[in-house]
């Protein structure tokens, strides 16, 4: 007597509602043009088109799948799936993904810290033009750490990033002018740079600019720089901003300072973001 084939339990009604949903959206990825599926991206709530997306070779989409692991937001927290997400993007040739495969390696999230490895994966982003692949690999460079220490290239690709308006890159690469850090010293060049990058809201270069303007005994325009790097920090950084304040000499610092002490909050806050 034949032996009856076993028949395949059934999937619960919920598996089989989702996969034949990403199923159905597989199929209307595959006749979208590029510009609608930037678009279909770009909206809210696309949690599940981003995973089908992603699935489906879209490098944008996996790289948002991605963050969303990194992140615990929209998807469980997995920083080895974020990893995988963001290498397989920057395979297919995306900057952003590659910055963020080396912001990984760097940090040792999804896998064992490789400074060596972070470097070649920054390079590669900072040759493809991704001002924070330049920001990234130029900290590296500075501080020899997982590539020759260069200073002079540092300030290069901080040029570069701070040339695409990335206000952390004009900071650091004023800094290097003014204390003459792999360029001659030049503070007009500076006090430009600082400026540039307080006005676009980078609270350590607001605080920068603002001791320059002190110094230059430009006080009033220094104190509402001051107060406004203090109040634009992250809580992390906040509490040495005011302390830093506080113990000023000058009476009118130190006055703000104080001040600022009781009016910001202080508690620091984790962030893994870029």
């Amino acid at each position: 007597m034949r032996r009856a084939t076993p028949r395949r339990p059934a999937a619960p009604p919920d598996a089989a509602a989702e996969a034949e949903a990403h199923y159905l959206r597989m199929w209307r990825l595959r006749q979208m043009s590029p510009g609608e599926l930037r678009l279909l991206l770009a909206g809210e709530d696309v949690a599940p088109w981003i995973e089908s997306a992603a699935r489906y070779g879209v490098a944008e989409a996996q790289v948002r799948l991605a963050q969303m692991h990194l992140d615990g937001a929209g998807a469980p927290r997995d920083a080895g799936v974020a990893l995988a997400w963001f290498t397989r993007a920057a395979r297919k040739g995306s900057a952003e993904a590659m910055n963020m495969v080396g912001r990984c390696h760097e940090n040792g999230w999804g896998a064992a810290e490789d400074l060596a490895a972070a470097a070649r994966w920054y390079r590669a982003s900072a040759e493809a033009g991704h001002d924070w692949g330049q920001y990234n690999y130029a900290n590296l460079l500075f501080d020899g750490r997982g590539v020759g220490r260069d200073q002079r290239q540092a300030v290069v690709w901080y040029g570069r990033a701070a040339g695409q308006g990335h206000a952390r890159a004009m900071n650091l690469l004023a800094r290097c002018c003014e204390e003459g850090w792999g360029t001659p010293r030049d503070t007009a060049v500076a006090y430009a740079w600082y400026r540039r990058a307080a006005e676009g809201g980078y609270f350590r270069a607001q605080y920068n600019y603002a001791t320059l303007l002190a110094a230059e005994g430009r006080m009033d325009d220094a104190l509402g720089w001051f107060e406004t790097a203090c109040r634009a920090a992250t809580p992390d950084s906040r509490r040495g901003l005011i302390d830093g304040l506080a113990r000023r000499p000058d009476p009118r610092l130190s006055a703000l300072g104080r001040r600022l002490a009781g009016a910001c909050p202080l508690t620091p806050e984790l962030s893994i973001g870029r």
